[in-house]
């Protein structure tokens, strides 16, 4: 099954519906870690979220350890670092 877009920019499949909007949990603020992306609220880096689930770390792990994230904190983490991704475009360099 195919995920189905609508005007509100969510993703549904079938009646679950999969909400990304990374916009409303993480927030850049230049007085906050010198305006790195942190998760509204806290003062907890994306990269740094996003570093411990590369680094093995389950999103209980990460919950356990910072009990004022939320699971759908981590995933706007995530769709945050995937939003900036999709826009980084690489141009290869000419040989000499």
């Amino acid at each position: 099954m195919s995920p189905q877009g609508d005007a509100s920019g969510r993703w549904h499949y079938a009646s679950k519906v999969m909400v990304f909007d990374w916009r409303e949990r993480i927030t850049v603020d230049p007085a906050i870690l010198v305006g790195k992306p942190v998760v509204r609220g806290t003062r907890l880096a994306v990269e740094f979220i996003l570093d411990l689930v590369a680094g093995g770390w389950s999103f209980d792990e990460v919950l356990a350890n910072y009990p004022g994230l939320t699971v759908e904190d981590i995933r706007a983490c995530v769709a945050y670092a995937k939003d900036v991704l999709s826009e980084e475009r690489v141009f290869p360099a000419a040989h000499a």
